[in-house]
């Protein structure tokens, strides 16, 4: 088992893709979190799955995506480098001849109820009880623009397929009242590399988020994301995509395959958070009622309304918010390292807009602290700093995520950079309370950037089984060592093994991509085992 990072994960394509959009050679920092087999927190979460979405190319040369279904625990994991599938394939699935026979595929996990995904690309092949999949590469996603929905079963029989090679006014319909998509899309270089097959990615936004041109046009956002660009990377490689459409409420799926170009400057989004738009023309339509046993329901009856009582600057970009029942009841509790989706109507956008955020005060808090960075092109971030008061009305889901600490008799160490340091914050919290030897050791470019520095001192100073290490990459003038940070430069894994040499701790990872990436690796590479090591991304 090895990670990709000492070769280019990407292929021409993403690298233009990334390029174009001005986030620069990403393989420097992502390099180490793209490999070739799962994580171990990554196959507890495929293995508890009751459906994988998978994308893969049929005979024609046509790409489309799907969804393979199974029992509870139909999806095991023999090794970190395979996942083992206990389901047989529907003769009328699109992908039914791929998946029987073998091939090329690229598949996300998602859980709708916990908003957790992941990604995976890899060669599927026919065993007596189902498929075999072999990973060829793998990396994680973060919970955002996905909707929380609750999953349960149902007994059926699937309708009959319906085929055409344009949009019926039902299917317009089912589309223009989507906020949820998948897309397949995929491309071969010349020189067998890793990145080469498919992949299926996950794509959320409000009702009507996908604008229908004409029953064989679709105009697709593409918002801010973890800019690796995979799917917009293999349209300009090669524009063959499908999309996949799920009806929550009956099973039913319709899938849509053609070809796929992508408008860099769109005049006219309609959305604020697209940043590009994806341009399909429609060739071959599918549509599969009662296709799945599943269902799911969308939880937007327990939203709470929740005022904002206080607004914290932390730093010169990072502001808190405390959030209180409107109500007066009290709130729901969260584990720390939890995040909480909030839905805001920003003026001038056509809906409402969702984003999630970790919570950064500690469990049992009579008010949920969001701690929010103001990203400079960030939709929600702006709106919250700049234009939201105190008093102001927010809609929460209930806290969720499972980026939480295990219960186990050994050291816990928390490691962030930025603006990851905030579920690390209600972790600390935690911590002290439970009397857990806890370490926190957090990167900041300088004190300007150093939010919660005084709560953290004052957490640590207290209890004598917390400990702290802070490095500040760029310290200025005014920020005196021993006082205001503990190291000049950079964090790496040396700096950690150096501090805490228990080979029993746990390590939580969270920041950056590239910065969470290098730490992992590193710390693999020292010795530390992948199942001692946790990590979430922003």
């Amino acid at each position: 088992m090895t990670s990709t990072s000492q070769t280019n994960p990407f292929h021409a394509g993403e690298r233009a893709a990334q390029q174009r959009a001005g986030v620069g050679d990403v393989s420097q920092w992502a390099g180490g979190f793209v490999r070739d087999y799962l994580p171990e927190q990554h196959r507890q979460f495929h293995t508890a799955l009751p459906f994988l979405v998978v994308s893969g190319g049929d005979a024609a040369g046509q790409v489309w995506a799907t969804v393979i279904e199974g029992p509870d625990g139909f999806i095991t994991s023999p090794d970190p480098q395979h996942l083992a599938l206990r389901s047989a394939i529907p003769a009328d699935d699109p992908l039914a001849e791929r998946l029987r026979g073998g091939g090329d595929i690229g598949a996300v996990g998602i859980d709708l109820g916990s908003r957790r995904r992941n990604r995976f690309s890899g060669k599927i092949s026919p065993t007596p009880e189902g498929s075999l999949i072999r990973m060829t590469q793998t990396f994680g996603n973060c919970p955002q623009y996905i909707h929380e929905r609750s999953l349960r079963r149902v007994p059926g029989t699937p309708g009959t397929p319906v085929r055409g090679q344009q949009l019926t006014p039902d299917q317009i319909a089912q589309i223009r009242a989507a906020d949820t998509l998948f897309i397949g899309s995929g491309q071969y270089g010349t020189r067998g590399e890793a990145s080469d097959g498919y992949d299926a990615s996950h794509r959320g936004g409000p009702p009507g988020f996908v604008q229908v041109v004409s029953p064989t046009r679709l105009l697709i956002p593409d918002y801010m994301g973890n800019n690796f660009f995979n799917t917009i990377g293999n349209i300009m490689s090669d524009p063959r995509v499908g999309l996949l459409f799920i009806d929550f409420e009956t099973g039913g799926l319709l899938h849509l395959s053609g070809k796929a170009h992508v408008d860099w400057d769109p005049r006219d989004t309609r959305d604020g958070d697209a940043w590009r738009m994806i341009e399909l023309d429609i060739d071959s339509v599918i549509q599969r009622p009662a296709a799945l046993s599943l269902r799911w329901a969308r939880q937007a009856h327990l939203a709470r309304r929740l005022k904002l009582t206080r607004k914290v600057q932390e730093s010169a970009q990072i502001t808190s918010f405390h959030l209180a029942p409107a109500d007066g009841k009290p709130l729901d509790p969260f584990t720390p390292g939890q995040h909480l989706p909030i839905t805001v109507q920003i003026p001038g956008q056509a809906g409402t807009t969702a984003r999630s955020y970790s919570l950064s005060g500690p469990p049992g808090a009579d008010t949920y602290r969001l701690s929010v960075k103001r990203e400079a092109q960030g939709l929600v971030s702006r709106f919250l700093h700049d234009q939201v008061q105190t008093g102001a009305i927010i809609e929460a889901q209930s806290p969720s995520g499972d980026f939480v600490t295990e219960k186990v008799d050994a050291p816990l160490v928390l490691i962030s950079a930025g603006v990851g340091l905030t579920p690390m914050l209600s972790m600390l919290h935690a911590a002290a309370a439970e009397g857990r030897q806890t370490w926190f050791l957090h990167g900041a470019r300088n004190g300007g950037d150093h939010a919660h520095r005084a709560e953290v001192a004052t957490l640590v100073d207290s209890h004598p089984h917390l400990h702290r290490r802070v490095f500040y990459s760029r310290p200025e003038a005014q920020d005196v060592a021993g006082r205001d940070y503990d190291i000049a430069g950079r964090m790496s894994a040396a700096d950690v093994r150096r501090l805490i040499p228990d080979p029993k701790a746990r390590f939580m990872l969270c920041g950056p991509a590239g910065f969470v990436a290098q730490m992992q690796d590193e710390l693999e590479q020292s010795g530390i085992p992948a199942a001692q090591i946790r990590f979430e991304t922003f």
